[in-house]
C-alpha cells in the first residue's frame, strides 16, 4: 500500500471494535486516514479496541448495522470517500443458536450500508469483507477460486454467501453506473494477538494456557487456511487503492488466503501453539456431538498474486510466534498499542513470499 494515498482520506470502517476491525483501525490511523468507525460496543472484555487505545486517533461511533436510519445518518454526516465493511456476526457455532440475528446482521446489514452509500453518493470505493466459508464446500483438496458457486451449510456461512450475492446485485444494478467501485474479499481463518472471542481455536487455547488447563478441541482433523490477521488486511488496503485508480478492472470478488502449505489441520495448530507457549500447555479431545462444520477448506490466491501483486509475508509458524509473544506481552502489562504498531511495521518490512 502507498502511505501517501491514505493520508487524509475519509474512511468509514464498520465493525471497527472487533478483532479484525481493531487491527484495521490502527493500521489506517498509522497511515494518516481520517477514520470514522461504526460498530457495536466491543463484544469481549478485554478487547483489542480498548487494550490498544484505538478510540484515540479516530471518531468511534457505537451503533447497530441493522439500524438503517442510523447507518444512513453516519454516511450522510461523514461523507466517506472509502467504505470498508467489516461489521458482522462472525461465529459459526453462534449462528446455529442465533440464526435470525446472524442473517439480519450479515445480509440486511450489508444491504443497509450499500443502500446508504448509494443514496449519499460521496464514496468512490467500497470493500465488503465476507469469508472463505461463503463458497459451497465440496470438501475437495484444492483451493476455491473466486468464480466458484456460493453456498454454506450453517447460517453463518450461508449468510456470508448471501452478502456476496447482495453485493453483486448492488454492483450491477446501482453502483457501477453511479461510479462507485465495490469489491468483496474472502480471507482464511484469521488469527493474531488481541482476539478474545468465544468459540475460536486460538483464543480458547490462550485462555486455557493462562489458567494451566488443557484446552478442549472439537475437530482436530479439520483443515483450514490459517493466516495472521495482517495478511488479509494488507490485501484489503492494496485492493482499495487499485479500486480507486482502476475501478472497472478490480470491482469483483477476491481471495486473500495463505500459501497452500499453511492450510493445516487443527491438531497441527494445537501442537505447535502448545510447544511455543511452553510449560503448562496441553489439550484434550471433546468427544461430545458437535454441530456441522466444514472438514476441509482452502483458498486459491492465484488471482490476487497475478493481478494485484499481493502475497503472504508471514508463514503460519511465524504467525503463531507473533501471537504468543503478543499475548505474553499483554499479560506482562506492556503497551499493546505500540506492540501492535511494531508488528505492523515488521510485517510491512517482510518480503512477499511467492
Amino acid at each position: 500500500m502507498t502511505p501517501e494515498f491514505w493520508q487524509g482520506k475519509r474512511v468509514l470502517l464498520t465493525g471497527h471494535t472487533g478483532f479484525k476491525g481493531s487491527w484495521m483501525s490502527l493500521w489506517l490511523q498509522s497511515l494518516g486516514a481520517e477514520l470514522h468507525g461504526f460498530a457495536l460496543s466491543p463484544l469481549s472484555s478485554p478487547s483489542l479496541f480498548e487494550t490498544a487505545g484505538l478510540m484515540h486517533g479516530m471518531c468511534s461511533e457505537i451503533g447497530d448495522i441493522r439500524d438503517y436510519d442510523h447507518v444512513l445518518r453516519v454516511v450522510q454526516d461523514f461523507q466517506p470517500e472509502i467504505v470498508i465493511h467489516m461489521a458482522a456476526q462472525p461465529l459459526v457455532r453462534y449462528s446455529y443458536r442465533h440464526p435470525i440475528e446472524t442473517y439480519a446482521t450479515n445480509v440486511m446489514g450489508t444491504v443497509h450500508l450499500l443502500e446508504a452509500t448509494r443514496q449519499v453518493g460521496s464514496a468512490k470505493v467500497i470493500v465488503n469483507i465476507t469469508t472463505d466459508k461463503c463458497y459451497e464446500n465440496r470438501e475437495w483438496v484444492w483451493g476455491y477460486r473466486e468464480d466458484e458457486p456460493m453456498g454454506g451449510h450453517d447460517p453463518y456461512s450461508s449468510s456470508k454467501a448471501c452478502a456476496e450475492l447482495v453485493s453483486s446485485a448492488y454492483r450491477r444494478s446501482f453502483l457501477q453506473e453511479a461510479g462507485i467501485s465495490l469489491a468483496t474479499v474472502r480471507a482464511g481463518n484469521v488469527i493474531g494477538g488481541g482476539d478474545w472471542a468465544e468459540d475460536r481455536l486460538v483464543p480458547d487455547m490462550l485462555r486455557a494456557f493462562e489458567k494451566g488447563l488443557p484446552v478442549v478441541i472439537r475437530n482436530p482433523l479439520s483443515t483450514r487456511p490459517w493466516q495472521h490477521v495482517l495478511e488479509p488486511l494488507s490485501g484489503y488496503l492494496d485492493l482499495a487503492e487499485r479500486l480507486w485508480h482502476e475501478p472497472l478492472a478490480f470491482a469483483e470478488g477476491w481471495n486473500f488466503g495463505p500459501k497452500d502449505e499453511d492450510a493445516k489441520p487443527v491438531e497441527w495448530i494445537v501442537s505447535k501453539l502448545c510447544d511455543k507457549w511452553g510449560s503448562g500447555a496441553s489439550w484434550r479431545l471433546d468427544d461430545a456431538a458437535q454441530p456441522h462444520e466444514a472438514g476441509f477448506l482452502k483458498l486459491d490466491i492465484s488471482k490476487a498474486r497475478h493481478l494485484l501483486g499481493w502475497g503472504p509475508r508471514w508463514s503460519l509458524e511465524q504467525a503463531l510466534e507473533k501471537i504468543v509473544s503478543w499475548h505474553k506481552a499483554w499479560l506482562a502489562g506492556e503497551d499493546m498499542r505500540q506492540l501492535c504498531l511494531q508488528q505492523i511495521h515488521e510485517y510491512q518490512k517482510t518480503p512477499i513470499k511467492y
